[in-house]
């Protein structure tokens, strides 16, 4: 324990609580303290001005990160015939139908993203109580209810990150991993926030992306300047 708190200790160090870091350099300070025994994952939090209890003023989506996020993610994926055949072929972890159902209502939930063919929601709106709450649960919007199971199941693998407001109007979500290069981070945050701004809603009024940080899991945070976030031209 006593090395994880110098470690940490010498990290905070290195990071001004006050300033406002330009995206580049808080990507490279993220990645120089990031010193775990494992590859961290490098986090982005941003607050935002909306109030999600409001039905208008919900953020939510999917986007695809440049470099992907460097996380195995497990998929499964409702569907049948050459649905079925299809989500196989493009890597899915599990597929089936009502017998993958039955396995969920026993409590056997070994994945990351669930998949569904618009056929099988008849199936999967039975299972909204347990995969609801685990954020699981397939959505149109979010391109996880669909024909095209193996376009989506190869979005899931190849990085895609879905976001959702909390009740507090912050967005957390994993951008890449600390061995990523700075460029690829970098990239992968602009695409993260373009999404998080092109999702504003018609609801939210005055001053939208309030606050950001970055950290790296084990790292402190540091904030970041909102005018370096933009997709450079």
């Amino acid at each position: 324990m006593a090395k994880i708190g110098k470690r940490l200790k010498k990290a905070v160090a290195t990071v001004d609580r006050e300033k406002f870091y330009q995206l580049d350099d808080a990507i490279r300070i993220v990645k120089q303290n990031a010193t775990a025994k494992f590859d961290e994952t490098v986090e982005i939090a941003m607050n935002l001005g909306i109030d999600p209890r409001h039905a208008d003023q919900m953020v939510r989506g999917m986007v695809q990160l440049p470099n992907g996020t460097g996380k195995t993610v497990r998929v499964a994926v409702f569907a049948r015939g050459a649905r079925a055949d299809e989500a196989t072929a493009a890597g899915a972890d599990i597929v089936g139908a009502d017998d993958l159902a039955e396995r969920i209502q026993a409590g056997e939930i070994n994945f990351d993203r669930c998949i569904a063919s618009p056929d099988m929601m008849a199936v999967v709106g039975k299972l909204g109580k347990i995969l609801g709450p685990r954020g699981l649960m397939p959505n149109p919007k979010l391109g996880t209810v669909t024909p095209n199971v193996a376009e989506a199941v190869k979005a899931a693998k190849g990085g895609s990150v879905e976001f959702r407001a909390e009740k507090t109007g912050i967005v957390h979500a994993g951008v890449g991993k600390a061995s990523f290069s700075e460029d690829a981070l970098v990239e992968n945050v602009r695409a993260f926030v373009g999404a998080i701004t092109r999702a504003k809603p018609a609801g939210a009024k005055g001053s939208y992306i309030l606050k950001v940080s970055l950290a790296s899991t084990m790292g402190p945070g540091l904030k970041v300047d909102p005018a370096t976030l933009a997709a450079q031209a």
